[in-house]
């Protein structure tokens, strides 16, 4: 029987100081039975990473695509799902918040056929997590709650970047996904939630960042959330409805 494979899609831009160190964690990861791939996706970064990313694929280790110009986040993870051959795939920002030793809790929904789609949670389990920014967790918060009551799913961190998807569910959504900033969390929520994909959300650690440290999302992400889960709640609303 042919082994199923992971596909870890890592989006990046301007992460010189850490895609390395992520990109051998993500070799270290155990994911038990599961053959890996891991694909990175260069969103035109200037600051010496793609040198490094060229380096390493030529080595073997990754598969590597990119922009000439940078896109965002959104048309990285697009692109990624879009060249990734796996059975399942997860999303891995290139920063280091995210342990890719906590794989295979992620992966448990999926592997046992209980989900098409997990998300991790900062905000639940007994992970170590790293006590940062409150105006940005009450903004998470509010976020999530608002982004809820478009999709009626009950997530706790719908901006978290810990998502996982069966080959099937990405199938389904990849086609109609169009963000290309950090609009592509609240989209994927809606996505999924307009597929009546069953959704199963897992606690994580977090190791998050400060903006001296590297963090680029803001404020002004923040308010672009709130149009994007309006726009693509609605539209989730409207596809159950129609079903």
């Amino acid at each position: 029987m042919k082994k199923k494979t992971l596909s870890v899609i890592i989006p990046v831009y301007n992460e010189s100081a850490t895609i390395e160190r992520v990109i051998a964690a993500v070799e270290r990861a155990d994911i038990g039975v599961l053959n890996k791939e891991i694909i990175v996706v260069d969103d035109g970064s200037t600051d010496g990473t793609r040198e490094i990313l060229e380096r390493v694929a030529g080595e073997g280790r990754c598969r590597l695509f990119g922009h000439a110009v940078n896109r965002g986040k959104g048309a990285a993870v697009r692109l990624g799902f879009s060249k990734a051959a796996g059975d399942f795939l997860i999303i891995q920002d290139a920063d280091l918040e995210y342990d890719p030793g906590e794989y295979s809790l992620i992966l448990r929904p999926l592997l046992d056929g209980k989900a098409d789609v997990v998300f991790g949670s900062r905000f639940v389990g007994s992970g170590p997590h790293r006590v940062l920014l409150f105006w940005h967790y009450l903004g998470n918060r509010l976020l999530t709650t608002f982004s809820n009551i478009f999709t009626n799913l009950n997530l706790s961190d719908m901006e978290v970047g810990y998502k996982a998807f069966s080959r099937k569910a990405v199938l389904a959504i990849l086609p109609e996904l169009r963000s290309n900033r950090f609009g592509i969390e609240p989209e994927l929520a809606a996505r999924v939630a307009a597929r009546n994909l069953r959704v199963f959300e897992v606690g994580i650690s977090y190791y998050g960042r400060t903006y001296e440290e590297g963090k680029k999302i803001n404020w002004k992400d923040g308010l672009a959330a709130v149009y994007f889960i309006v726009r693509y709640g609605v539209e989730a609303m409207l596809r159950r409805f129609r079903e």
